[in-house]
């Protein structure tokens, strides 16, 4: 065999073989099961990491079973993970650094972090935006960052039960002022799945 013959082989192999994992790797999903029918979201964990294991710890221990959907704001967000029924909070473990940098914006069906006025405030709680809402998003100013809210993944199925959690009727409750279903949504738990169709 001839050097140019080898080179042109080895070169065909190296073009047409690659590792299955290098071409196919698995997509994460997760299915949040609420009282109200099945919300499948696609996760995000070249974009943000730390928020999509994060999220799927506090999946797998269970602490998303039977929380509520604890805010609706029509044509806005319904937000949940951090409370029973009972407006009790559940404790959490330590905050996670913000990834809202991550270039994702916070569009209509996205799933993201909730957090408080700090930005590596985001332990446990997220949301899904029911429109697009530019606002939440990371961007600069006049050479500053305005930080916003790490967006993690998209909903892929189920958006008609998103859009349906967002028309129920709110109003105060525990600590809550308002934007608190009258009638509680719950969260009966949130599971990684194989997608499509699979558990």
């Amino acid at each position: 065999m001839t050097r140019r013959l080898f080179v042109v082989m080895i070169s065909f192999v190296l073009f047409y073989w690659t590792p299955a994992n290098a071409t196919d790797e698995a997509e994460t999903h997760a299915k949040i099961q609420t009282s109200m029918g099945d919300i499948v979201v696609e996760l995000y964990p070249d974009k943000a990491p730390v928020t999509v294991e994060n999220f799927l710890e506090y999946a797998s221990s269970g602490h998303y079973d039977r929380t509520i959907i604890h805010r609706v704001v029509r044509g806005f967000v319904i937000q949940g993970g951090g409370f029973s029924r009972f407006l009790t909070e559940r404790p959490t473990r330590d905050p996670i650094p913000y990834e809202g940098d991550n270039g994702l914006k916070n569009v209509r069906g996205t799933i993201v972090m909730a957090r408080s006025d700090h930005r590596d405030s985001a332990a446990a709680q997220w949301f899904i935006n029911l429109r697009d809402n530019p606002d939440l998003d990371h961007k600069m100013f006049e050479g500053l960052p305005v930080y916003g809210y790490t967006v993690f993944g998209r909903v892929v199925e189920g958006m008609d039960v998103a859009d349906a959690i967002g028309e129920v009727e709110t109003g105060p409750g525990g600590v809550f002022e308002g934007e608190v279903p009258v009638d509680p949504v719950i969260i009966n738990r949130v599971d990684p799945i194989d997608w499509p169709g699979g558990e």
